[in-house]
Protein backbone atom coordinates (compact mmCIF):
# COMPACT_ATOMS: atom_id res chain seq x y z
CA UNK A 1 0.00 0.00 0.00
CA UNK A 2 1.38 3.79 -1.04
CA UNK A 3 2.15 5.68 1.92
CA UNK A 4 0.01 8.54 0.12
CA UNK A 5 -2.90 5.92 0.20
CA UNK A 6 -3.72 6.05 4.43
CA UNK A 7 -1.63 9.59 5.24
CA UNK A 8 -4.18 11.89 3.88
CA UNK A 9 -7.17 10.20 5.20
CA UNK A 10 -8.16 10.25 8.63
CA UNK A 11 -9.70 6.86 10.10
CA UNK A 12 -12.15 9.06 11.57
CA UNK A 13 -13.90 5.70 14.13
CA UNK A 14 -10.00 5.03 15.28
CA UNK A 15 -9.96 8.47 15.99
CA UNK A 16 -13.11 9.24 18.13
CA UNK A 17 -12.14 5.97 19.81
CA UNK A 18 -8.74 7.59 20.52
CA UNK A 19 -10.54 10.81 22.13
CA UNK A 20 -12.92 9.26 24.24
CA UNK A 21 -10.36 6.80 25.59
CA UNK A 22 -7.84 9.81 26.24
CA UNK A 23 -10.38 12.09 28.29
CA UNK A 24 -11.45 9.08 30.14
CA UNK A 25 -7.89 7.65 30.92
CA UNK A 26 -6.63 10.67 31.84
CA UNK A 27 -9.89 11.95 34.52
CA UNK A 28 -10.18 8.54 35.91
CA UNK A 29 -6.91 8.40 36.92
CA UNK A 30 -6.59 12.21 38.29
CA UNK A 31 -9.12 10.89 40.28
CA UNK A 32 -7.33 7.99 41.32
CA UNK A 33 -4.59 10.60 42.68
CA UNK A 34 -6.88 12.99 43.69
CA UNK A 35 -8.45 10.03 46.43
CA UNK A 36 -5.08 8.61 47.66
CA UNK A 37 -4.17 12.12 48.35
CA UNK A 38 -7.63 12.99 50.49
CA UNK A 39 -8.11 9.44 52.13
CA UNK A 40 -4.97 8.65 54.64
CA UNK A 41 -6.70 5.31 54.88
CA UNK A 42 -5.74 5.08 51.44
CA UNK A 43 -2.27 5.87 52.44
CA UNK A 44 -0.65 2.23 51.94
CA UNK A 45 2.41 0.94 49.87
CA UNK A 46 0.53 -0.85 47.70
CA UNK A 47 -1.67 2.26 46.72
CA UNK A 48 1.45 4.16 46.45
CA UNK A 49 2.37 1.45 43.70
CA UNK A 50 -0.74 2.21 42.28
CA UNK A 51 -0.54 5.90 41.75
CA UNK A 52 2.57 5.13 40.40
CA UNK A 53 0.32 2.87 37.99
CA UNK A 54 -2.40 5.82 37.77
CA UNK A 55 0.35 8.78 37.02
CA UNK A 56 1.32 6.61 33.90
CA UNK A 57 -1.99 5.75 32.72
CA UNK A 58 -2.41 10.23 33.33
CA UNK A 59 0.34 9.98 30.68
CA UNK A 60 -1.14 8.04 28.23
CA UNK A 61 -4.29 10.18 28.25
CA UNK A 62 -2.12 13.22 28.10
CA UNK A 63 0.63 12.72 25.73
CA UNK A 64 0.42 8.93 24.80
CA UNK A 65 -3.23 8.53 22.30
CA UNK A 66 -2.51 12.08 21.23
CA UNK A 67 0.75 11.23 19.62
CA UNK A 68 -0.34 7.91 18.69
CA UNK A 69 -3.49 10.08 16.75
CA UNK A 70 -0.85 12.46 15.41
CA UNK A 71 1.72 9.93 14.14
CA UNK A 72 -1.81 8.08 12.60
CA UNK A 73 -1.93 10.79 9.85
CA UNK A 74 2.18 11.42 9.47
CA UNK A 75 2.48 14.05 11.55
CA UNK A 76 5.04 15.38 12.12
CA UNK A 77 6.81 15.29 8.48
CA UNK A 78 9.96 15.98 7.86
CA UNK A 79 11.43 16.03 11.74
CA UNK A 80 12.55 12.31 12.29
CA UNK A 81 13.86 13.62 15.88
CA UNK A 82 10.30 14.87 16.99
CA UNK A 83 8.86 11.65 15.73
CA UNK A 84 10.85 9.75 17.35
CA UNK A 85 10.25 11.54 20.89
CA UNK A 86 7.24 11.22 20.19
CA UNK A 87 6.81 7.82 19.58
CA UNK A 88 9.65 7.25 22.35
CA UNK A 89 7.67 8.69 25.04
CA UNK A 90 4.12 6.40 23.81
CA UNK A 91 6.96 3.40 24.62
CA UNK A 92 8.06 4.84 27.87
CA UNK A 93 4.34 5.05 29.25
CA UNK A 94 3.44 1.57 28.63
CA UNK A 95 6.72 0.15 30.19
CA UNK A 96 6.07 2.11 33.06
CA UNK A 97 2.84 0.66 33.62
CA UNK A 98 4.57 -2.64 33.45
CA UNK A 99 7.17 -2.33 35.98
CA UNK A 100 4.02 -0.52 38.57
CA UNK A 101 2.26 -3.73 37.88
CA UNK A 102 5.30 -6.33 38.62
CA UNK A 103 5.96 -4.22 41.50
CA UNK A 104 2.44 -4.50 42.77
CA UNK A 105 2.89 -7.95 42.12
CA UNK A 106 6.32 -8.32 44.38
CA UNK A 107 4.75 -6.57 47.09
CA UNK A 108 1.36 -9.03 47.61
CA UNK A 109 4.24 -11.83 47.53
CA UNK A 110 5.88 -10.60 50.10
CA UNK A 111 2.78 -9.45 52.12
CA UNK A 112 1.01 -12.74 51.63
CA UNK A 113 4.20 -15.35 51.66
CA UNK A 114 6.77 -13.24 54.17
CA UNK A 115 4.11 -11.47 56.32
CA UNK A 116 6.41 -11.21 58.94
CA UNK A 117 8.94 -8.85 57.27
CA UNK A 118 6.35 -7.14 55.13
CA UNK A 119 6.60 -3.53 57.00
CA UNK A 120 10.54 -4.28 57.13
CA UNK A 121 10.81 -4.59 53.54
CA UNK A 122 8.03 -2.43 51.63
CA UNK A 123 8.82 0.22 53.58
CA UNK A 124 7.93 4.11 52.07
CA UNK A 125 10.97 4.87 51.54
CA UNK A 126 12.07 1.44 49.69
CA UNK A 127 8.72 1.79 47.93
CA UNK A 128 10.07 5.79 46.60
CA UNK A 129 13.00 4.31 45.45
CA UNK A 130 11.24 1.19 43.51
CA UNK A 131 9.07 3.98 41.53
CA UNK A 132 11.94 6.21 41.10
CA UNK A 133 14.06 3.17 39.86
CA UNK A 134 11.33 1.70 37.52
CA UNK A 135 10.56 5.12 35.84
CA UNK A 136 14.13 5.84 35.33
CA UNK A 137 14.84 2.10 33.89
CA UNK A 138 11.06 2.82 31.42
CA UNK A 139 12.54 6.18 31.21
CA UNK A 140 16.24 5.25 29.30
CA UNK A 141 14.52 1.99 27.82
CA UNK A 142 12.00 4.01 26.20
CA UNK A 143 13.98 6.75 24.55
CA UNK A 144 16.32 4.04 22.80
CA UNK A 145 15.03 5.01 19.69
CA UNK A 146 15.56 8.59 20.02
CA UNK A 147 19.29 7.51 20.63
CA UNK A 148 19.52 5.57 17.47
CA UNK A 149 17.36 2.35 17.81
CA UNK A 150 15.33 3.13 14.97
CA UNK A 151 14.84 2.50 11.26
CA UNK A 152 16.51 5.31 8.52
CA UNK A 153 14.61 8.37 7.67
CA UNK A 154 11.63 7.57 5.37
CA UNK A 155 12.31 9.25 2.37
CA UNK A 156 8.12 10.15 2.11
CA UNK A 157 9.42 12.23 5.71
CA UNK A 158 5.75 11.06 7.09
CA UNK A 159 6.45 9.84 10.66
CA UNK A 160 4.49 6.92 10.57
CA UNK A 161 5.06 3.92 13.29
CA UNK A 162 5.55 1.48 11.57
CA UNK A 163 8.07 3.33 9.03
CA UNK A 164 10.16 4.47 11.85
CA UNK A 165 10.49 2.46 14.52
CA UNK A 166 12.89 -0.62 14.60
CA UNK A 167 10.77 -3.56 14.54
CA UNK A 168 13.18 -5.81 15.96
CA UNK A 169 13.09 -3.55 19.15
CA UNK A 170 9.91 -3.85 19.37
CA UNK A 171 9.40 -7.52 19.34
CA UNK A 172 12.85 -8.33 21.01
CA UNK A 173 13.36 -5.43 23.33
CA UNK A 174 10.11 -4.06 24.20
CA UNK A 175 7.36 -7.25 23.80
CA UNK A 176 9.76 -9.72 25.41
CA UNK A 177 11.32 -8.01 28.17
CA UNK A 178 8.83 -5.19 29.30
CA UNK A 179 5.74 -7.90 27.99
CA UNK A 180 6.63 -11.24 28.24
CA UNK A 181 8.94 -12.12 30.81
CA UNK A 182 7.34 -9.66 33.16
CA UNK A 183 3.81 -11.46 32.59
CA UNK A 184 5.33 -14.61 33.32
CA UNK A 185 6.91 -13.56 35.98
CA UNK A 186 3.37 -12.02 37.11
CA UNK A 187 1.68 -15.47 36.78
CA UNK A 188 4.53 -17.25 38.83
CA UNK A 189 3.72 -14.87 41.63
CA UNK A 190 -0.02 -15.16 41.58
CA UNK A 191 0.48 -18.58 41.37
CA UNK A 192 2.34 -19.17 44.44
CA UNK A 193 0.16 -16.70 46.38
CA UNK A 194 -3.10 -19.18 45.19
CA UNK A 195 -0.78 -22.20 46.72
CA UNK A 196 0.50 -20.70 49.73
CA UNK A 197 -2.83 -19.45 50.55
CA UNK A 198 -4.68 -23.09 49.84
CA UNK A 199 -2.17 -24.30 52.50
CA UNK A 200 -3.41 -21.76 55.01
CA UNK A 201 -6.47 -22.67 54.81
CA UNK A 202 -6.05 -26.22 55.06
CA UNK A 203 -4.20 -25.79 58.08
CA UNK A 204 -0.96 -27.46 56.16
CA UNK A 205 1.01 -24.03 57.42
CA UNK A 206 2.87 -24.90 60.54
CA UNK A 207 1.94 -22.83 63.86
CA UNK A 208 -1.05 -20.81 61.48
CA UNK A 209 -3.34 -19.42 64.12
CA UNK A 210 -7.10 -18.42 63.58
CA UNK A 211 -6.33 -14.47 63.75
CA UNK A 212 -3.35 -14.98 61.44
CA UNK A 213 -5.16 -17.09 58.68
CA UNK A 214 -7.85 -13.97 58.55
CA UNK A 215 -5.34 -11.54 57.98
CA UNK A 216 -3.73 -13.76 55.26
CA UNK A 217 -7.34 -14.35 53.61
CA UNK A 218 -7.87 -10.45 53.39
CA UNK A 219 -4.57 -10.19 51.52
CA UNK A 220 -5.44 -13.20 49.47
CA UNK A 221 -8.73 -10.88 48.53
CA UNK A 222 -6.54 -7.87 47.52
CA UNK A 223 -3.75 -9.82 45.52
CA UNK A 224 -7.21 -11.45 43.77
CA UNK A 225 -8.09 -7.97 43.16
CA UNK A 226 -5.44 -6.72 41.83
CA UNK A 227 -4.63 -9.69 39.74
CA UNK A 228 -7.65 -8.94 37.93
CA UNK A 229 -6.55 -5.40 36.93
CA UNK A 230 -3.03 -7.49 35.87
CA UNK A 231 -5.30 -9.64 34.28
CA UNK A 232 -7.08 -7.15 31.56
CA UNK A 233 -3.41 -5.88 31.45
CA UNK A 234 -2.00 -8.92 29.49
CA UNK A 235 -5.90 -9.34 27.84
CA UNK A 236 -5.32 -5.81 26.11
CA UNK A 237 -1.93 -5.90 25.55
CA UNK A 238 -1.30 -9.73 24.09
CA UNK A 239 -3.04 -8.46 20.74
CA UNK A 240 -1.13 -6.04 19.76
CA UNK A 241 2.11 -7.80 20.63
CA UNK A 242 1.32 -10.94 18.87
CA UNK A 243 0.42 -8.61 15.83
CA UNK A 244 4.06 -6.83 16.33
CA UNK A 245 6.12 -10.31 16.25
CA UNK A 246 3.78 -11.87 13.47
CA UNK A 247 4.93 -8.84 11.39
CA UNK A 248 8.56 -9.22 11.96
CA UNK A 249 9.06 -13.45 11.48
CA UNK A 250 5.84 -13.48 8.94
CA UNK A 251 6.74 -10.55 6.30
CA UNK A 252 4.15 -11.61 3.99
CA UNK A 253 1.37 -12.32 6.60
CA UNK A 254 -0.77 -9.59 6.05
CA UNK A 255 -2.94 -7.66 9.13
CA UNK A 256 -5.77 -6.21 7.97
CA UNK A 257 -5.46 -2.21 9.54
CA UNK A 258 -8.37 -1.76 11.15
CA UNK A 259 -7.48 -5.55 13.03
CA UNK A 260 -4.28 -3.26 14.26
CA UNK A 261 -6.38 -0.60 15.20
CA UNK A 262 -8.46 -2.28 17.11
CA UNK A 263 -5.15 -4.13 18.94
CA UNK A 264 -3.93 -0.02 19.30
CA UNK A 265 -7.52 0.87 21.04
CA UNK A 266 -7.09 -1.84 23.59
CA UNK A 267 -3.61 -0.75 24.96
CA UNK A 268 -5.11 2.59 25.18
CA UNK A 269 -8.23 1.45 26.55
CA UNK A 270 -6.31 -0.58 29.49
CA UNK A 271 -5.41 2.88 30.75
CA UNK A 272 -9.32 3.90 30.93
CA UNK A 273 -9.78 0.41 32.39
CA UNK A 274 -7.98 0.76 35.50
CA UNK A 275 -9.91 3.45 37.37
CA UNK A 276 -12.87 1.78 36.61
CA UNK A 277 -11.51 -2.03 38.33
CA UNK A 278 -10.75 0.17 41.29
CA UNK A 279 -13.93 1.35 42.30
CA UNK A 280 -15.22 -2.05 41.28
CA UNK A 281 -12.83 -4.30 43.04
CA UNK A 282 -11.28 -2.14 46.20
CA UNK A 283 -14.25 -0.99 48.65
CA UNK A 284 -11.73 1.81 50.00
CA UNK A 285 -11.39 3.63 46.62
CA UNK A 286 -15.20 3.70 46.05
CA UNK A 287 -16.31 5.10 49.09
CA UNK A 288 -13.77 7.36 48.44
CA UNK A 289 -14.49 8.32 45.31
CA UNK A 290 -18.67 9.14 46.39
CA UNK A 291 -16.56 11.70 48.81
CA UNK A 292 -14.81 13.42 46.30
CA UNK A 293 -17.81 13.23 43.49
CA UNK A 294 -20.29 14.47 46.27
CA UNK A 295 -17.29 17.36 46.91
CA UNK A 296 -16.52 16.69 50.53
CA UNK A 297 -19.92 15.21 51.83
CA UNK A 298 -18.85 13.51 54.86
CA UNK A 299 -15.50 14.89 54.29
CA UNK A 300 -12.47 12.34 54.79
CA UNK A 301 -10.72 11.94 58.02
CA UNK A 302 -7.34 11.41 59.03
CA UNK A 303 -6.54 7.40 60.27
CA UNK A 304 -6.44 7.45 63.84
CA UNK A 305 -4.85 3.88 63.83
CA UNK A 306 -2.00 2.41 61.94
CA UNK A 307 -2.84 0.91 58.63
CA UNK A 308 -2.17 -2.63 57.31
CA UNK A 309 -0.08 -2.81 54.08
CA UNK A 310 -2.78 -4.02 52.49
CA UNK A 311 -5.46 -2.03 50.57
CA UNK A 312 -8.08 -2.31 53.06
CA UNK A 313 -11.42 -2.80 53.42
CA UNK A 314 -12.43 -5.19 50.31
CA UNK A 315 -15.45 -7.52 49.62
Amino acid sequence: MNVSDFIFTMNVPYTAAEIVIAFTAALGNILVCVAVMQDRKLWTVTNYLLVSLSVADVGVGAFAIPCAVLTSIGIPRYNLELCLLMLSVLIMLTMSSTFSLLAISADRYIAILNPLRYRSIMTPSNTFILIVAAWIVAFLSGLMPLMGWHKPRPLHGYCVFVHVIDMTYLVYFFSLVFFYLPVIIMLVIYTQIYFAVRKQLHGTVAGMQAGKQGAGMKEFKTATSLFTIIFFFMLCWAPLHVMNGVSLLCPECYIPPDILNIGIILTHANSALNPVMYVYKLKSFRKTFKKVFLCGDGAVTPSKRPQRPSIAHLH
